[in-house]
């Protein structure tokens, strides 16, 4: 639905200049405890309807796992802008596989040094 309605190539791309995706919980990677920390968004512009949003943090960790050079230069910007610190993202490692953590601490490093 999302896809259809303001994704790629949709009269709502072509009309803003900007698309979305429609993602489920199996298409991204994310700590065991998302869920948790997920964070409600309902006000006078969503029309009585409550959207989900990924917490800065979770969203960053599953830019550095899935590891494309847009993803680390998001998680790059996300820090420089103050949105989320280095400290948060590391204290959400122990939420992760040990091959993970390795990968997304090399990744995190990666994205700050670039």
């Amino acid at each position: 639905m999302i896809d259809g309605c303001i994704g790629e190539l949709s009269p709502f791309h072509e009309t803003f200049g900007y698309y979305a995706h429609g993602v489920g919980p199996e298409t991204a990677k994310l700590p065991t405890r998302w869920k948790g920390r997920l964070i409600r968004l309902e006000n006078e512009n969503t029309g009585g309807t409550i959207g989900w949003c990924l917490s800065p943090v979770d969203l960053a960790v599953s830019k550095l796992l899935a590891g494309r050079t847009k993803d680390l230069e998001f998680v790059r910007q996300m820090v420089v802008f103050g949105i989320v610190g280095e400290k948060s993202i590391l204290d959400i490692f122990s939420e992760l596989a040990p091959d993970d953590v390795t990968l997304t601490n090399n990744r995190l490093r990666l994205a700050m040094t670039g």
